[in-house]
């Protein structure tokens, strides 16, 4: 028996080391992670390729990348009181700061905008085993205003766009929780948020009611929401009762502000922070920016598209009119080409994709094939129409004109076959460019063949007809 004892301390020792050395690789791995957090938001603020145009309307957006980014530089976490007015979200922040630097008062909605206040931890009196060593630079707080005030449409969206760039939201409740307080409770977990449901002004309940109110909100009310680590009691700004002694001798009983009860909400915040306070900076932030490059990315698109869509027409309408006053055949083929190739480099410059001219060649040659009937007929129309085009014009001077007509007809027809070739070729280039230069999952017949079955052939070559029309009509008169 004498033999065994010394086998405790050693395997005590072992098991001590082993938590040291795990506490170690997950330091290093939140460190990591939020490294590569904070690099890849420098990138995207550096690299956002917005133009002036594309910026408006985004202000907001881009201001909040740049925020986010301060946050990670400043090693900083943003911890957010939310809730419905009249709840303490001001009191309580007041309590853990230590000082009264949020507004409050007893009319219900003091808090009319956000207000932040850096937190420092220097008295740990209080909770002498919390822990120390979060190694996060600095905490800020931030007051919101009640999701649910009489003029509240704009405070709700401040308050939820504060909620959600903070890290860790404190949601404040004064009691039984309400519908609008689950509902937005509700939300703010499906947005993966990291919750603290604080149940504050417990000192206005009787003990035993204290408890049953929190025992239903733990057990039923949020039961699918929280877990019970994630309820807290606290009493920000509590009163109790004192005995005031009059100048004439009688005694009141007055009801005080006393020591706030906040040790626990201190303790289990610190406790978050130390144990993964980095990681939830490091993600909250990711969440965020991943939100606003989609929102960035899908407004360029939208403008990029419109304007290549402007593009497209005009050099279609361009190509159409070039081919409808051409005579000779072969020139009729090559300035088509040409046209279609100037279209393909226009648009991977608006795109800012660098695109060779040998490149452009290829990706046109690709398309023309996937598009099979279209680009049939442009050649059919090229080497048939063309030749009928050229007789016409040639006989137009010796018939006095009567052939001037017929000739206009038949460029027309061929110009508008042109047209919608081109008008074809330049949206399978834009989306094969909105890409970024690829055709994506899908081949490019796949794609061509999705972007002909959207394309009514008739309309649009009604279109270019039409305006091919007037052009040439209006140079027949000039002439």
């Amino acid at each position: 028996m004498n033999d065994s004892t010394p086998d405790f301390p050693i395997q005590q020792n072992s098991e001590s080391e082993l938590d040291n050395v795990i506490l170690s690789f997950t330091d290093i791995q939140a460190e990591l992670n939020y490294k590569q957090a904070r690099e890849s938001l420098r990138q995207l603020v550096a690299k956002l390729d917005l133009t002036p145009q594309e910026r408006i309307g985004l202000e907001t957006e881009i201001s909040g990348l740049e925020t986010m980014l301060d946050k990670l530089e400043r090693s900083c976490v943003q911890i957010a009181a939310f809730g419905m007015v009249g709840r303490g979200k001001s009191s309580l922040l007041n309590a853990l700061i230590g000082q009264e630097v949020f507004a409050t008062g007893p009319l219900h909605g003091v808090t009319r905008t956000t207000q932040t206040q850096q937190w420092v931890i220097s008295d740990r009196s209080s909770s002498p085993d919390s822990p120390i060593s979060f190694r996060l630079s600095q905490l800020e707080l931030i007051d919101t205003p009640g999701i649910d005030e009489v003029d509240g449409e704009t405070r709700e969206v401040l308050a939820k766009e504060v909620a959600s760039k903070a890290d860790l939201i404190l949601f404040v409740i004064a009691g039984d929780i309400t519908r609008v307080e689950y509902e937005a409770l509700s939300q703010l977990r499906e947005a993966g948020k990291p919750i603290l449901l604080v149940f504050n002004k417990i000192d206005q309940y009787p003990e035993t009611d204290r408890l049953a109110i929190y025992e239903k909100i733990r057990d039923q009310r949020v039961r699918e929401l929280l877990s019970p680590d994630e309820i807290v009691m606290a009493a920000a700004s509590p009163l109790v009762a004192q005995v005031i002694q009059r100048p004439d001798g009688s005694r009141d009983i007055q009801k005080v502000r006393s020591t706030p009860q906040i040790d626990e909400l201190k303790l289990k915040i610190l406790e978050i922070l130390d144990r993964e306070g980095k990681s939830l900076v490091a993600l909250n932030t990711m969440l965020y920016a991943d939100l606003v490059n989609e929102q960035l990315v899908a407004r360029k698109m939208a403008i990029r598209s419109a304007e290549a869509n402007r593009i497209i027409w005009n050099v279609a309408i361009a190509k159409a009119m070039a081919i409808a006053l051409n005579p000779v055949t072969v020139f009729d083929i090559l300035s088509g080409a040409v046209f279609d190739l100037i279209l393909i480099l226009t648009l991977s410059k608006l795109y800012g994709i660098q695109m060779t001219q040998k490149a452009a060649v290829n990706l046109l040659q690709k398309i023309a094939l996937s598009m099979g009937s279209i680009s049939a007929s442009e050649l059919v129309a090229n080497l048939g129409l063309s030749s009928l085009k050229g007789l016409l014009g040639i006989t137009t001077p010796v018939t006095g004109g009567a052939t001037l007509v017929p000739y206009l007809s038949v460029a027309i027809t061929q110009a508008s076959v042109a047209g919608v070739a081109a008008y074809g070729i330049g949206q399978v280039t834009k989306v094969y460019l909105a890409n970024g230069a690829s055709w994506g999952p899908d081949g490019p017949k796949a794609v061509v063949s999705r972007i002909l079955a959207t394309l009514d052939e008739n309309s649009i070559l009604n279109r270019i007809k039409d305006e091919l029309q007037a052009k040439l009509l209006g140079l027949g008169m000039k002439g």
